[in-house]
C-alpha cells in the first residue's frame, strides 16, 4: 500500500516558480503609490524619507517577489519602496522594489507632486507637466 503511494506522489508533476520566472513578473502599482525610503525603526514606527511615520495595523508589506513579509524582519534596514498612505496617514501598502521597478522613474515622492503629475496604469509610468 505504502509503495502504491509513493509511486502515486512521483508521478504527479510539480510546478515551481523559478527565480527567473518571479523576476519576469510586473506588478501593478496604484496611482496612490509614492516613492520613497523605507526604515522600520521599532514597529510599527518607522521613517519614510527620513520622516517618523507609523505603520498601519493592517500593512501589507510585499518582497520583490510579491510575497508578505512581517514587518519586524525588516528593521533597521533602508529599502527603496513604493507604498500608500491610508485616510489616517498611515502607511498601509508597501512594495520593496526590484532593480527595474527602482529604475522606473520618474516616480512621484510627496502627494503634491502625485496630484499634478499624469500616471499610465497600463505601463506603469509617471510623466510630469
Amino acid at each position: 500500500m505504502l509503495r502504491c503511494v509513493l509511486t502515486a506522489l512521483l508521478a504527479v508533476p510539480v510546478l515551481v516558480m523559478t527565480a527567473p520566472a518571479a523576476a519576469q513578473m510586473q506588478r501593478n502599482f496604484p496611482a496612490t503609490a509614492l516613492r520613497g525610503e523605507l526604515v522600520v525603526t521599532q514597529a510599527p514606527e518607522a521613517l519614510v524619507n527620513g520622516q517618523p511615520v507609523r505603520l498601519a495595523p493592517g500593512v501589507r508589506i510585499r518582497d520583490a517577489n510579491n510575497l508578505l513579509v512581517l514587518s519586524g524582519g525588516l528593521t533597521q534596514q533602508r529599502w527603496t519602496v513604493n507604498y500608500t498612505l491610508d485616510t489616517l496617514g498611515l502607511v498601509l501598502d508597501v512594495w520593496l522594489l526590484t532593480p527595474s521597478e527602482r529604475a522606473r522613474q520618474p516616480w512621484p515622492t510627496t502627494p503634491a507632486q502625485a496630484a499634478v503629475w499624469a500616471f499610465n496604469a497600463d505601463t506603469q509610468t509617471w510623466s510630469r507637466p
